[in-house]
């Protein structure tokens, strides 16, 4: 939360925007303004990527909420949006939490699709091409928003939909614990590809993936570490009483 402030709030939701959104913002809006005849559509695409991360987010706390579960946090920043929810502690509840987030992505793409091939050359509305190229580039951004939280690599959505899964065989520790290990496989896979790409964004999701999959390692063997103890100062059973004879 250092370096948030408050935007607004929606249904007890308090809704943050990190500063450095602002200099990301600025880059992405130059290095895509020529793709339009005007460049304030490329601030219409750059909001609209954050507009469908909101809803995004939203999906999430609403559905925590759903569950009996808390909701009273979402953070934008430069690398997408945090939720901040706290579902009960079922991996039902948890597996719902989660997976709403990307079911509003799924809700979004045909209503994209339509949007664009309704104001393209052959459609309903004689639209200008910066509105059907910002459409288009729209339903881009999500499709690829969708298939990337839905990798199996902790913390996104996909890693802790895996591990709300596993949790209803395996329980909350090694679930998390499994998922976290596949997290930090995930995150080096993300940095082989910046390093053989160039790329420094991949590079800083890599980066996040593997602080965030370490973490939750570390959270289960604490958990593990709590359970043990719990055992141990437990006082022993009384023996069994029998009738007399």
């Amino acid at each position: 939360m250092r370096g948030a402030f408050p935007l607004f709030r929606v249904a007890g939701i308090q809704v943050y925007l990190h500063f450095t959104w602002f200099f990301v913002a600025w880059y992405e809006i130059n290095s895509s303004k020529l793709r339009y005849q005007s460049s304030t559509w490329a601030v219409v695409e750059y909001v609209g990527l954050f507009a469908i991360v909101l809803l995004h987010e939203f999906g999430h706390a609403f559905a925590c909420r759903s569950t009996g579960g808390r909701a009273e946090r979402i953070v934008l920043w430069p690398l997408g949006g945090l939720a901040f929810v706290d579902p009960p502690p079922r991996p039902g509840a948890v597996l719902w939490s989660i997976a709403a987030g990307p079911l509003v992505n799924v809700v979004l793409l045909p209503l994209f699709y339509f949007a664009a091939s309704a104001t393209g050359r052959q459609g309903l509305v004689d639209a200008s091409p910066d509105v059907h190229r910002v459409l288009v580039s729209l339903w881009w951004i999500n499709l690829s928003l969708l298939i990337f939280n839905l990798m199996p690599f902790f913390p996104l959505d996909g890693g802790q939909i895996v591990r709300a899964l596993l949790w209803f065989k395996l329980g909350p520790i090694r679930s998390l614990k499994i998922a976290g290990s596949v997290g930090v496989l995930g995150a080096i896979g993300f940095g082989v590809l910046a390093y053989l790409w160039g790329s420094l964004w991949i590079g800083i999701i890599a980066f996040f993936l593997f602080s965030q999959a370490l973490a939750a390692i570390e959270r289960a063997k604490a958990m593990a570490l709590a359970v043990d103890e719990q055992a141990v100062a437990a006082p022993p059973p009384l023996p069994e009483q029998k009738p007399g004879v």
